[in-house]
């Protein structure tokens, strides 16, 4: 492999949905270069970074039945008892809920928690305090989906934060998912909820990071081997 080819693998591929912020940025950092070039520079260092924020790097992830892998890159902020959201549809008594936060230098490509059916999506518009305070729970514009799985109907929100000002989704109600499958993107700093049903037992810890399509949430069979891998 030339040096080249090899540099160029380890850059991992943009979303598209980044396109026209990095060429925002771009255009942005050519015109203060024009202006001064020391303002070009620091152009130049936002682009880079607009471009590893929409970045789209390739996931292993681990498949079983019963396996609950992170929506999100970023830190394990809270596990809690929580009623969830009304909008969710799954009642009215307190869930486990498994928060992950996603600043500003995370991935923010959202990939599903499990393999189901996508039962319902649910948007709703709100206030944009930070991601990281609880309440931001039921304040926040956040989009929700509900995904059927053997092991029960399992909840996953996408929670706009302070800086975020858009929540994107890629899927539609009815459609078949794989854990690890991309479902959608925020722009720019949040939270990800995801709410378990009874029999879910919790394989991470508040303040560890966890990796989207990789990192194992949590686990309906514990003890049961036979993982097996797909990259995605």
């Amino acid at each position: 492999m030339s040096i080249a080819n090899s540099i160029r693998a380890q850059i991992p591929p943009i979303h598209p949905e980044g396109y026209p912020f990095i060429g925002g940025f771009a255009l942005v950092s050519l015109l203060l270069f024009w202006l001064w070039s020391p303002l070009g520079w620091i152009g130049v260092g936002l682009t880079v970074w607009c471009a590893l924020f929409f970045r789209d790097p390739v996931r292993v992830t681990p498949v079983r039945e019963g396996l609950v892998v992170s929506p999100a890159d970023g830190r394990v902020s809270m596990i809690a008892q929580v009623v969830p959201p009304a909008e969710l549809g799954l009642g009215d008594k307190p869930l486990l809920r498994v928060s992950v936060f996603m600043s500003v230098f995370n991935c923010h490509v959202n990939r599903s928690p499990v393999a189901g059916r996508i039962e319902r999506i649910a948007y709703r518009p709100g206030k944009f305090i930070n991601a990281e305070l609880d309440k931001a729970s039921e304040d926040n514009e956040r989009n929700s989906l509900v995904i059927s799985t053997p092991d029960g109907r399992i909840g996953v929100t996408q929670i706009a934060g302070l800086v975020a000002r858009r929540i994107v989704s890629f899927v539609r109600e009815g459609q078949t998912l794989s854990a690890g499958e991309r479902f959608g993107l925020i722009r720019f700093g949040s939270r990800l909820d995801v709410y378990l049903p009874e029999g879910a037992k919790v394989l991470v810890s508040e303040g560890q990071t966890a990796i989207a399509g990789e990192t194992v949430l949590a686990d309906f069979r514990l003890g049961d081997g036979g993982r097996t891998y797909r990259v995605d």
